[in-house]
C-alpha cells in the first residue's frame, strides 16, 4: 500500500544520550552539544522510507497466520496479538546514507561515531512513532498493542526475509537482510502492528522484558529490534 512521507523532527536528546549509556542528568554540555551536533547531521543524511500492508490474522498452535499464508512463528507474538483480527506489517529505514555516515567516523573519533549511532537509533524510534500514529488511521475505532518486531521475543530474525519480500522492500524502498538476518542498511526495522476491534489488555514494551533479551543478536551487534 502506499505510504505517506515521514519527515524526522529534532531528536530526543535524553533518549540518544540513554543509548548512549549517560544518565541525562550526569551529561556535561560538551557531550549534550556533541549529541545535538550528531543528531542534527543524522537528520540531514536521513532519507526515511517505509512501506507496509494489512493482513487477516488468525491464531494456530504455532503462531500467528497472515491471510496471505506467511506463518508468524512462535508463542509470545501471539500471545501479543490476542484479540486482534487484522495486522499491518511494515518496514522502515533511514537510508544508506546514515550508515555511510555512521562509518565516516568509526575510524577516527569512536565518540563521535557512538553519537552518531545512537542518534541514529533514535531517529528510527521517531520514523516508527510516526507510521504506527499513520497506520491507526487505516483502522478506525481499533485498539492498539505496541509494533512488534522479530528478533523480540519468541519471533526469530529468520523472518526479516520472508517480511521484506511479502513487502517487496529490496525495491520499493532499498531494504534488505544479510545471511545472518541483519537489515542493511543498518538503521531499519520490519515491524508488526496489530489492530483488534474491542479494547484489549495494556502491554509495556522494553528489552528488560524481552524473552530474548540474552541471546538477542540485535544487541550483540549494538543495535535494537526497534522495540525500546
Amino acid at each position: 500500500m502506499s505510504a505517506m512521507p515521514i519527515a524526522l523532527g529534532e531528536l530526543d536528546l535524553d533518549e540518544v544520550l540513554r543509548y548512549m549509556g549517560t544518565p541525562p542528568g550526569q551529561a556535561g554540555p560538551e557531550l549534550r552539544a556533541l549529541v545535538e551536533e550528531c543528531g542534527r547531521a543524522v537528520c540531514a543524511a536521513a532519507r526515511p522510507r517505509w512501506a507496509w500492508r494489512a493482513f487477516d490474522i488468525a491464531e494456530e498452535a504455532d503462531g500467528v497466520r497472515l491471510s496471505c499464508g506467511l506463518l508468524l512463528p512462535g508463542q509470545d507474538l501471539k500471545r501479543h496479538l490476542r484479540g486482534c483480527g487484522r495486522a499491518a506489517v511494515f518496514c522502515a529505514t533511514l537510508s544508506a546514507q546514515v550508515d555511510a555516515l555512521i562509518r565516516r567516523w568509526e575510524s577516527g573519533d569512536m565518540l563521535r561515531a557512538l553519537a552518531l549511532d545512537c542518534s541514529a537509533a533514535a531517529a528510527v524510534e521517531q520514523m516508527c512513532d510516526q507510521i504506527e500514529l499513520e497506520l491507526q488511521g487505516h483502522f478506525p475505532g481499533c485498539s492498539f498493542p505496541f509494533r512488534y518486531s522479530p528478533g523480540y521475543g519468541d519471533l526469530p530474525l529468520e523472518l526479516q526475509n520472508p517480511l521484506l519480500d511479502l513487502l517487496d522492500a529490496p525495491r520499493r524502498v532499498g531494504l534488505c537482510a544479510s545471511a545472518s538476518h541483519i537489515l542493511t542498511p543498518r538503521k531499519s526495522v520490519t515491524a508488526i502492528l496489530g489492530a483488534a476491534d474491542g479494547p484489549i489488555q495494556p502491554t509495556v514494551r522494553s528489552c528488560l522484558g524481552c524473552p530474548a533479551r540474552e541471546s538477542c543478536q540485535y544487541r550483540k551487534s549494538g543495535g535494537h529490534c526497534g522495540i525500546s
